[in-house]
């Protein structure tokens, strides 16, 4: 829903949704464990189709703010209690990238409108950068599905810090054109394929498999480690290569969001 020297390189706008059973037995080897594999942000990116071909190749490296960029926010509903948790951790790019975000009242413009599983949307997902600014001013371009009083401050955290790397234009680790996870496909195809995703295999291949062009990105070496990385259990690849869920900046994605919007 990119980087380590990180792939972060920017997308043109992307969105992040997610959700995640079966009695007896199942060739899923996951099948037990999806309560513990978390939220996954997904690509509804304006410049790719629904089966990942590139449909505006440089557009992803025009996805960025102009440095200094004071970026508006606001929220179009949730709780006090939410929206300062969003706050706090979208903070946390500031110290290390050239941009800053204003958070306004909601009866302002902003660029970055942040709904609380809006419209019913239980997904997190945001645009990629600029491309936020083509949105309806009506709609949400970032959405925080399964928030609420209850959430674990690592999901605040890991979640908000994600979507706001999203929102000033990184995409995701894995899509990294430096990124060559092993892939154990048939796993991962049933894997999603379930609650709560129930993805079809064009889904999986476009939020899991695809790689960006080296010639429409901005990036560095992959790093496993990126805020911008999907969670990886080992059974997703075929030599038990797996990737955690990272919750917080990693020190390639400091160095890197640096290189864009430099001080």
């Amino acid at each position: 829903m990119t980087k380590k020297h990180l792939l972060m390189s920017l997308a043109i706008v992307a969105m992040v949704s997610c959700q995640k059973s079966n009695d007896g037995l199942s060739t899923n080897p996951l099948e037990n464990q999806q309560q513990d594999i978390p939220h996954v942000c997904v690509d509804k990116n304006l410049t790719r189709t629904s089966n990942g071909v590139t449909t505006e190749g440089a557009g992803l490296k025009s996805s960025f703010w102009a440095n200094g960029k004071t970026i508006t926010v606001k929220f179009l509903n949730g709780s006090t209690f939410v929206q300062n948790k969003v706050k706090q951790y979208a903070k946390q790019w500031e110290t290390y990238a050239n941009v800053r975000f204003s958070f306004v009242s909601a009866s302002q413009a902003a660029d970055i409108r942040i709904g609380i599983a809006f419209g019913g949307d239980g997904g997190s997902w945001s645009y990629i950068g600029k491309e936020a600014l083509g949105i309806s001013a009506s709609e949400p371009t970032m959405n925080f599905g399964w928030f609420n009083s209850s959430t674990p401050e690592s999901d605040f955290r890991g979640t908000t810090i994600h979507e706001f790397g999203h929102a000033i234009g990184l995409i995701h680790e894995q899509s990294s054109p430096a990124a060559n996870i092993p892939w154990n496909k048939p796993v991962v195809y049933n894997y999603y394929a379930g609650p709560p995703n129930y993805w079809s295999k064009a889904d999986v291949d476009y939020n899991v498999f695809y790689k960006y062009s080296a010639a429409v990105t901005q990036y560095g070496q992959y790093d496993p480690l990126s805020i911008m990385h999907y969670s990886v259990p080992a059974e997703f690849t075929t030599n038990g290569f797996s990737v955690g869920y990272n919750t917080q900046l990693s020190t390639v994605d400091k160095q890197f969001i640096a290189t864009i919007y430099p001080k």
